[in-house]
């Protein structure tokens, strides 16, 4: 059979990121719809549909270095389609037929929606001790776990955010391999609609498939590719202010996929002085970090 390109004009396909109001969009979890033929989430994963007559095939791209775990489903109160939802786990830079679809005679309009978010749900974090992704003997955190600001969602209540002046040369905090980077934007902002997608950052899977994300990098501030290995101590990037930031900072969080839902992980950063504690925060602005 030969397979072609679903014909747009006749069944639109349509695909979405998992609906997100908050801040995390500027980790590339969410994105706007695409109306073109390949439909992209974040740019995290694609769908494409292929096929002739009435039997048509799903396949799903994923485009990052690392395990996805993706829905494909239909707009909410949509008719019915055997196949959908399907939900899968595709390995890095993986390209999968997730469903086959006979479509009804003569469709008029066909709405799916591809949900995709970094990691695999049977990961298992370990705990384990991070090294400081920076070197220095005294500085300050401006925003501590469960912070008021912006630490109060599930993938960030774990987060920790350290002021560093831009370009500080910024390490990888626990040996991995680089699954996602994004480096090219420029400014910050305090408006979240506009700027939570503008951050630059830099996402290392662990081998407990738990995944660090060290954000508000610098422009061209990521010095390190998709795909790369590093190791504990390695220069990864360079911190910056670009995204939904008020001053230079650098945000780390450590998350892994809960199914569907990314949930921050608490952990332990150990330097050559002691294990640091962080106090709960009674405003905006936290306390500075102590060994």
């Amino acid at each position: 059979m030969r397979w072609t390109l679903l014909p747009l004009l006749l069944c639109p396909l349509f695909a979405s990121a998992a609906a997100s109001p908050d801040w995390r969009s500027g980790w590339g979890l969410t994105g706007g719809p695409d109306q073109g033929p390949r439909q992209a989430a974040g740019g995290i994963a694609s769908v494409q549909l292929e096929g002739s007559g009435e039997r048509w095939q799903a396949r799903v791209d994923n485009h990052l270095a690392g395990p996805v775990q993706i829905t494909l489903s239909q707009d909410v109160g949509a008719a019915l389609l055997p196949g959908l939802p399907v939900q899968a786990v595709l390995q890095p830079a993986a390209r999968v037929v997730v469903a086959q679809l006979p479509l009804p005679a003569q469709p008029q309009r066909l709405n799916v929606r591809l949900e995709a978010i970094p990691g695999d749900p049977a990961a298992r974090p370990q705990d384990v001790a991070y090294a400081l992704p920076f070197i220095s003997t005294r500085f300050q955190v401006t925003q501590a776990p469960q912070g008021r600001y912006s630490h109060s969602d599930p993938e960030n209540r774990d987060a920790i955010d350290f002021a560093l002046p831009e370009g500080t040369p910024v390490l990888a905090a626990r040996r991995g391999k680089v699954m996602q980077v994004q480096g090219n934007f420029t400014e910050n902002g305090t408006d979240p609609l506009r700027d939570r997608t503008r951050a630059n950052f830099i996402r290392i899977l662990h081998e407990d498939g738990s995944m660090a994300v060290y954000a508000h990098l610098r422009a061209n501030g990521v010095l390190v590719r998709s795909g790369q290995q590093v190791e504990t101590g390695q220069r990864i990037g360079l911190s910056g202010n670009t995204g939904y930031s008020t001053a230079p900072h650098l945000h780390f969080v450590v998350q892994a996929n809960t199914g569907m839902q990314l949930q921050s992980v608490p952990v332990r950063i150990v330097t050559d002085r002691g294990e640091l504690h962080f106090a709960r925060e009674d405003g905006p602005t936290g306390p500075a970090a102590s060994p």
